[in-house]
């Protein structure tokens, strides 16, 4: 009947000592900016002749054009080197899916907008050209004139 009194004194001191404390929470990454567009968040690359556009959503790769059928992958970290960002990815189908940004100003030929990135788009064989910005700047830019997000008014 020894163990008894030694498994008391070992929980006594168990008990006693400092509870370990829980990490802290890891810093956020910093935002992934190119040519003073936020990876972070949505960005859209179009282009035409063919008409098409992609859509980056923080969460994947999303082809369209007036042509079915619309093609989505999953969208991985962009790898930034430079003034260059790439993501890969591929279907369910299983076709290689990469969008290479490139800090380099671009006009889509068809508006007299000027885009703050170039975008290069692989999707099976089939390879675009075009440029690229936030959706959120994309949205809110009228036919002329560069493609950037509008500042918000302070509240």
């Amino acid at each position: 009947m020894r163990l008894f009194p030694v498994a008391v004194s070992v929980l006594a001191l168990a008990a006693c000592s400092p509870a370990e404390e829980p990490a802290p929470p890891a810093a956020p990454e910093p935002g992934a900016v190119l040519a003073g567009v936020d990876l972070t968040r949505p960005v859209r690359a179009l282009g035409t002749e063919p008409f098409w556009s992609v859509e980056l959503t923080g969460t994947e790769m999303v082809y369209s054009s007036p042509e079915p059928p619309e093609q989505r992958a999953p969208q991985s970290r962009p790898v930034i080197q430079g003034t260059t960002a790439s993501y890969q990815g591929a279907t369910a189908a299983g076709t290689a899916f990469s969008v290479t940004l490139v800090a380099t100003e671009c006009s889509d030929g068809m508006s007299d907008r000027t885009y703050p990135l170039t975008a290069l788009v692989k999707l099976g064989a089939l390879e675009l050209s075009g440029c690229a910005a936030s959706s959120a700047a994309i949205m809110t830019t009228g036919e002329s004139g560069p493609v950037i997000e509008k500042a918000q008014p302070a509240a």
